[in-house]
């Protein structure tokens, strides 16, 4: 829904005319469709790393290596990108992550 309202309001301040309208929504959307989106992980102070990381490899499919690093990444800058690509692939892993209430936003 917020989605679709922030492209909404967008395409009534660019749009021209009514005919212009739909023209112009169909190409933003095509472009957010094309575009990558990021999974976001913020930081927490009520998970362990141990949590954390295991999670991030049952989410990402990844091994400990780089779920340690994402999540050291995490906990010294606040938040990392752990994942990005079609929204569909980051809904999956912002589901898995969540199972155990991790913190995330999906950004496109």
């Amino acid at each position: 829904m917020y989605l679709h309202l922030t492209y909404t309001l967008g395409i009534v301040k660019e749009a021209r005319n009514e005919g212009d309208l739909e023209t112009y929504a169909q190409e933003e959307l095509e472009e957010a469709i094309q575009t990558p989106w990021k999974l976001i992980l913020y930081n927490d102070e009520v998970h362990t790393f141990e949590e954390v990381i295991q999670q991030l490899i049952k989410a990402l499919k990844c091994g400990r290596d780089h779920a340690q690093q994402l999540t050291l990444k995490v906990h010294s800058e606040g938040k990392a990108i752990v994942f990005e690509g079609e929204f569909e692939e980051c809904l999956k892993r912002d589901y898995i992550l969540r199972e155990i209430e991790l913190i995330t936003e999906i950004k496109g």
